[in-house]
């Protein structure tokens, strides 16, 4: 009996396990949704033939930005938005000194007159009061010598025609004597000290008390003190600072 129902039992998982085979191929399926886009840049290749896809392409214009993605070898397409611009930079060295301004004559405006600042600067003092300069090596020596000096140097010899030239020719003093020539003719016969050297009228004078000294009856030489008064002397050669002005 046993063996009957083996013989049936065998017959029946027979077909069963014949089905269990796999069939034949089915027909192709849909296709399926695009997967998310891959990364450009392979390690076998030179990022900076990617540069050309930037996001911001204008960052190409700084050849140090371009540089420094090739060189950490940074996908382009990893970039962020464009940040807020920056802080300004610290101001850059100063350029180069310009073209000279070159003043012609009859030139108008503020044309500075530069031949008499490039004669100027020769001294070691040096003074401009409206288109004047004063200028002096601060030595000292006699009236006469003081004429000679500043007139071989195609200059004259100091002459305040207001308040503040004559307060800027007594900057000149550093020593203990504090008196310097001015340009007042020394003939008293030839204007009796109201005159200069070219015997024109003076527009400007600061006497001091008792001045020009009326006791002086022939040569008589004009020097400014340390408070600016002026003061006509017969001793001519005292040294004095020698100042010149152009």
């Amino acid at each position: 009996m046993r063996l009957v129902l083996l013989f049936c039992t065998l017959c029946l998982m027979a077909p069963i396990g014949y089905t269990q085979l796999p069939g034949p191929k089915g027909d192709r399926g849909l296709p399926g949704y695009p997967g998310t886009p891959g990364s450009p840049l392979m390690e076998s290749q030179d990022p900076g033939d990617y540069l050309d896809h930037l996001v911001h392409k204008d960052q190409l214009d700084h050849l140090d930005f371009r540089d420094h993605l090739v060189e950490q070898r940074i996908n382009p397409f990893d970039l962020g938005d464009r940040g807020f611009p920056g802080r300004d930079g610290l101001p850059g060295p100063p350029g180069p000194a310009g073209p000279r301004e070159i003043c012609r004559q009859g030139s108008t405006g503020s044309c500075p007159d530069l031949a008499k600042l490039e004669l100027a600067i020769n001294y070691d003092f040096v003074r401009k009061v409206g288109q004047k300069y004063f200028v002096s090596y601060k030595e000292r020596d006699s009236f006469s010598r003081a004429v000679e000096f500043c007139s071989q140097r195609g200059l004259e010899l100091a002459l305040p025609q207001n308040e503040e030239e004559n307060n800027v020719l007594t900057q000149v003093f550093w020593e203990v004597y504090k008196k310097v020539w001015i340009n007042v003719n020394n003939k008293k016969a030839e204007g009796n000290f109201e005159v200069d050297m070219k015997k024109q009228p003076l527009t400007f004078t600061k006497w001091g008390e008792g001045q020009p000294d009326k006791s002086i009856s022939n040569t008589g030489c004009t020097m400014v003190s340390e408070n600016g008064i002026w003061v006509v002397t017969h001793e001519c050669f005292l040294n004095a600072y020698i100042v010149c002005q152009l």
